[in-house]
């Protein structure tokens, strides 16, 4: 299955780590930047080191990433050196300017493998690609990047509305503004293109369920694969929406059964409609989440 559902948690927060696991978020991120005010980060550094080690330990749980502080501050690699000891499946990179800035990553995480005992090349990234105008228009710029590490993009409204000035995310019907659209497409096309995974960003308002469901469900139909979640609460709703349904993997299925039943054809008849290459594809696509 597909990683969905990407909750953060506060790395200074120890109450809040020791129930994360248990939330059913296919990847949990501990938060060693926004969420951490600058004096409580070192002790951050090391609960979320403890974490690591002991989420490791349980078979079956989340994916355990850490979102470091921006690489353009000097407090990334102290962040690094605490929590590379606990094996990370993967380090998130806010504020990310570009794929050139993760080469700088790229080498320091090659390096803290060794000193670690981490198969080289086995922690991934993934960064915030629009979290400033110059970030946002170089989102493209990923899709043919000499990043092995890159797992997948993802975005981020709140940095990017303050650096641009804007009084508003989203228009009356509560769709995103155009600014905001053009830069969650290019993530979503980026990411495709490039084949990683496109997670949406978050849902801001938590006690928003009724919103979350349409706004995942659409995120879901759009193409993307998962989404930021910033309360256990929302887990739930994005897992269900970017679960295909029983009728889409029986469609799926019944799809690609019947063009292996007929190599040589680019066009059939399933139900009473013509289906050809494009929905074999997309079939292949969601069969793939599955996996």
């Amino acid at each position: 299955m597909a990683l969905r559902s990407w909750l953060f948690v506060p790395g200074d927060a120890d109450t809040k780590l020791a129930k994360v696991a248990g939330y059913g978020a296919d990847a949990v991120i501990v938060d060693l930047e926004d969420a951490v005010a600058p004096p409580a980060k070192p002790r951050a550094r090391m609960l979320a080191q403890s974490w690591l080690d002991s989420a490791r330990r349980q078979p079956g749980g989340p994916q355990r990433w850490v979102r470091i502080n921006p690489l353009d501050t000097p407090l990334w690699r102290e962040d690094l050196t605490a929590v590379m000891a606990g094996k990370p499946d993967g380090i998130m990179v806010p504020k990310a300017a570009g794929p050139e800035q993760l080469q700088v990553l790229t080498g320091e995480l090659h390096t803290a493998e060794q000193r670690n005992g981490i198969q080289p090349g086995a922690t991934r990234i993934l960064p915030l690609v629009s979290e400033t105008p110059a970030a946002a228009l170089k989102i493209a710029s990923y899709a043919d990047a000499a990043l092995p590490r890159l797992a997948g993009l993802t975005w981020g409204a709140e940095d990017l509305s303050a650096a641009i000035g804007a009084a508003r995310k989203r228009d009356s019907r509560g769709y995103w503004a155009d600014a905001f659209r053009f830069v969650r497409a290019q993530v979503l096309l980026t990411a495709h293109a490039r084949g990683v995974m496109a997670v949406d960003t978050l849902h801001a308002n938590f006690r928003d369920a009724e919103g979350l469901q349409r706004i995942a469900a659409e995120s879901y139909a759009d193409g993307f694969t998962g989404m930021l979640a910033i309360h256990p609460n929302q887990v739930a709703v994005i897992n269900e929406a970017f679960t295909p349904s029983e009728a889409e993997v029986a469609e799926a299925r019944a799809i690609v059964n019947l063009f292996s039943a007929n190599p040589t054809s680019g066009a059939l008849e399933l139900d009473g409609r013509m289906i050809d290459q494009p929905h074999l594809e997309q079939a292949r696509r969601l069969l793939e989440r599955l996996r």
